[in-house]
């Protein structure tokens, strides 16, 4: 089915324009991302005139052609509040106007940005949805130098190549991914070596299209020799770190685990 990006993206934002503000920090700034191609971000400090704290890299949810710094504004002030961590949030250059893997890229400079101009004691990378697909993807990519230490995947796409999702989302991914040989390439589940990735949490949804896949990357990647906290949410639906309630304040819990903090909810 064709997609009218435009319209989706505009619903999007007034989604976010109606969202309740989050929780007051000590510090948001924007900033451009050095070494991408004017890649905007959003650093949330729970205290700016502190030490270093850990800090988590995130990449928003949107089937890879939408969200922005707006959309998942009130969730990266929930993590940063309840976790007590500092967020960084990635503007990823989205599809059609950009394609895989120029997220990818993004996500890999934002997390050696943080490791070298932040102090930040732990550097942790997740996303929800399309933006688990891209986290999993760079911290792939960023094996074998400093990469992250920990993993956070919420409802994460893992196979670009199934069916079985949306119609709405096969198109995106078809429209990330044009080429029907790269999908598998862009496919966390179908990639053959997950070895040597940092601990992940990866969370589903008992009522999503995508738990299947993303119950069978935690699988795979467990037998891949990497420490897995995997957990279905009874009852939640995809994006359920959008909304309010247990399934969130689980999610917030783990990231505070994740990278050493404690957990403010």
């Amino acid at each position: 089915m064709p997609l009218d990006v435009p319209a989706l993206r505009a619903a999007s934002q007034a989604r976010a324009r109606d969202r309740p503000r989050g929780p007051e920090l000590d510090r948001v700034e924007d900033l451009i991302l050095p070494d991408t191609p004017a890649v905007r971000a959003r650093r949330y400090r729970v205290d700016a005139g502190g030490a270093p704290r850990p800090t988590l890299v995130y990449l928003h949810g949107g089937m890879w052609v939408l969200g922005d710094l707006e959309s998942h504004d009130r969730l990266c002030r929930q993590i940063a509040a309840g976790a007590g961590v500092d967020v960084l949030a990635v503007d990823y250059r989205r599809a059609p106007e950009w394609r895989y893997p120029a997220p990818v890229e993004d996500a890999k400079a934002a997390v050696r940005w943080v490791r070298e101009s932040t102090g930040a004691t732990t550097v942790g990378l997740g996303g929800d949805s399309a933006g688990g697909t891209i986290a999993t993807l760079a911290a792939l990519a960023l094996r074998g130098e400093a990469g992250p230490d920990a993993l956070l995947l919420f409802c994460p796409n893992a196979d670009l190549t199934a069916d079985v999702a949306s119609p709405e989302i096969v198109a995106a991914a078809h429209i990330w991914v044009p080429e029907a040989a790269a999908r598998a390439a862009a496919s966390p589940l179908l990639i053959d070596d997950l070895t040597g990735l940092p601990p992940t949490v990866l969370l589903t949804a008992e009522h999503d299209a995508l738990r299947a896949e993303g119950d069978a990357l935690a699988a795979r990647l467990a037998d891949a020799g990497v420490d897995v906290t995997h957990r279905a949410e009874p009852g939640a639906e995809h994006g359920f770190v959008m909304s309010d309630g247990a399934p969130l304040d689980r999610a917030i819990a783990d990231v505070a685990r994740a990278l050493g903090a404690t957990a403010q909810r």
